[in-house]
């Protein structure tokens, strides 16, 4: 039975087809012969705690010199939908949690909204990962100065990054002794190098592996995708994120890949986290993105997979 899908997205026309995951979920539900609608951030409101949102029929094509058309605007409540994608990238800032505030309506009304909008609130894609000791390098999260210094110097080489960013965004790697260290840290906590800051950041200890990639891992409802997209860094770059430059190829999941992934599945799937992205440097997990995980359009093109296919039996027949 065909489904009424929505979509909550950046601007659409400001996406790279090529390598858009909602682009490719968006497809997929057109294909399957579901309605498509499409909202942006100041589309959505709450009338006396109903969930409204100003949606515009949405049709889609792959094809670089016009991928979309949209209809006109009309305000809708959206608890008339089968479901919400919910696929705006961070930061996850005050902005975005009142969206899921309002997404949380749509979902007490039954609508299927995938990642489910408390999560996304609970679940900051580096702080997760956290809960997960067993997969992760030594890792401190502080706004202390001298605790991040300390740790640097423990390890010899770290990478440093905010809580808040995306696609290798303010990321740091630091070796001990390194006279950049304070002015880094500055940036990154807001505050004065001696003291404790206003922002917490995140130092990891450095993994060499990262040469050979930064595996991301694609699950839905907790089942890995069995190939994943190893984003390598080019030239004097160390940060393999594909936004930073870095070169995408497909390999299989290795079983320390399997493992972690098993290990990290039935939180995932207790908590409503139904499409969700690993990263996996070597042996270690470093993060868990849940906002708008990438990189399924690449994976179908290397493996001839169709990662939004198995996305939509999914959603078409939820978990009990």
């Amino acid at each position: 039975m065909p489904l009424s899908v929505a979509v909550l997205m950046d601007p659409i026309g400001a996406i790279k087809i090529a390598k858009d995951t909602t682009f490719a979920m968006l497809l997929e539900a057109q294909r399957r012969g579901h309605a498509l609608h499409y909202m942006e951030q100041g589309d959505l409101a709450l009338r006396d705690g109903a969930p409204f949102a100003r949606l515009a029929k949405l049709s889609v094509r792959d094809d670089p010199s016009g991928w979309y058309e949209l209809g006109q605007r009309q305000w809708r409540d959206l608890r008339e939908l089968d479901v919400v994608l919910m696929r705006k990238d961070p930061p996850v800032d005050a902005q975005f949690i009142y969206d899921t505030m309002v997404l949380d309506a749509a979902e007490r009304g039954g609508t299927q909204v995938i990642n489910r909008p408390q999560a996304l609130r609970d679940c900051n894609e580096k702080v997760f990962a956290l809960d997960f000791p067993q997969c992760i390098a030594p890792t401190l999260m502080s706004r202390d100065a001298a605790e991040l210094r300390r740790f640097v110097a423990e390890h010899g080489e770290a990478v440093l990054k905010p809580l808040d960013g995306m696609g290798g965004r303010g990321i740091f790697r630091i070796k001990a002794g390194d006279s950049n260290l304070n002015s880094m840290l500055e940036t990154l906590l807001a505050g004065g190098m001696h003291g404790e800051g206003r922002h917490f950041a995140i130092a990891q200890k450095f993994i060499p592996a990262i040469s050979a990639g930064d595996k991301r891992i694609l699950l839905i409802d907790g089942e890995p995708v069995p190939y994943a997209l190893a984003r390598i860094p080019q030239g004097d770059e160390f940060r393999g994120n594909l936004a930073a430059g870095g070169r995408g190829v497909g390999v299989p999941l290795s079983e320390r890949d399997r493992w972690i992934a098993a290990q990290v599945a039935p939180e995932l799937r207790r908590r409503g986290l139904r499409f969700v992205g690993l990263d996996v440097i070597g042996d270690y997990l470093t993060e868990i993105n849940v906002t708008s995980p990438t990189c399924a359009r690449e994976l179908d093109a290397q493996f001839g997979l169709n990662i939004s296919g198995q996305l939509f039996d999914a959603i078409e027949n939820p978990p009990a």
